[in-house]
């Protein structure tokens, strides 16, 4: 049990850091500032639950891995359900905090950094924008996991890369949806805005699985055949590196 309650407690951070930055301090620190909280929760989770869990956070995640045949299907389901539970925990609370201002919070009005497209999209961007934009980032994040914990990745630097690449995919995406590229994220806020938020939250879902799918596919077709480790192992320290720190 203790991989899913990782994955509870880095999906929790990961929601609360960085959709608390986007509804809390979003006026403050502008798009700029929120893509780098969403990277910099990324960072940290992968070196703080990385060794426990594999630090996936996010259901494309796990379909990339698992597609790749780097964690084993009885995993599947049950790292979902934990990433789901951790980004409606982290919604609930940051909820609590709005609703305890001046005048409460407009759920439905302000957002609640839900994703959409449309009218709901920042910069108004239609159906076909939103799910070419998500589909194409979920695909950098997911080739990018794949790429940082092969065998052959150097070892301790898979989470500043990840950590990096969802900061670049926020920058890009948050004018056309508010950025996704994770189901248990946008499950999380749509869920507390319902409405126009659930009926546009299917394509958060499908996008972001098909962008893991094919970096699946496009990363296998690129690396040379060799042994897999999960990721988990991978964002391990090195035995030696272990054993300084006793």
């Amino acid at each position: 049990m203790k991989k899913y309650i990782a994955e509870v407690v880095g999906t929790f951070v990961l929601v609360f850091g960085g959709c608390g930055a986007a509804v809390l301090a979003g006026g403050h620190i502008g798009f700029l500032g929120v893509s780098l909280a969403f990277g910099l929760t990324l960072l940290a989770m992968a070196y703080a639950i990385g060794p426990i869990s594999g630090c996936h956070i996010n259901p494309a995640v796990t379909l990339g891995l698992f597609l790749s045949k780097k964690m084993p299907a009885k995993d599947v389901g049950p790292y979902m359900a934990a990433q789901v539970i951790g980004g409606l925990i982290a919604a609930a609370l940051l909820m609590a905090i709005l609703k305890d201002q001046p005048g409460g919070y407009d759920t439905a009005a302000k957002g609640f950094a839900a994703n959409g497209f449309g009218e709901h999209s920042p910069d108004h961007f239609g159906l076909v924008a939103a799910f070419i934009t998500e589909t194409v980032l979920t695909f950098f994040l997911v080739f990018t996991v794949l790429g940082t914990t092969d065998i052959k990745a150097s070892v301790g630097f898979a989470g500043l890369a990840i950590g990096l690449v969802l900061t670049l995919i926020h920058l890009v995406g948050i004018p056309v949806t508010n950025t996704s590229v994770n189901p248990a994220r946008s499950i999380s806020q749509a869920v507390f805005v319902g409405g126009w938020a659930l009926s546009q939250l299917w394509l958060f879902v499908v996008a972001p699985f098909l962008g893991a799918a094919i970096a699946s596919v496009v990363y296998g077709s690129l690396r040379a055949p060799e042994p897999l480790i999960t990721t988990r192992k991978a964002e391990s320290a090195l035995a030696s590196e272990q054993a300084e720190r006793r």
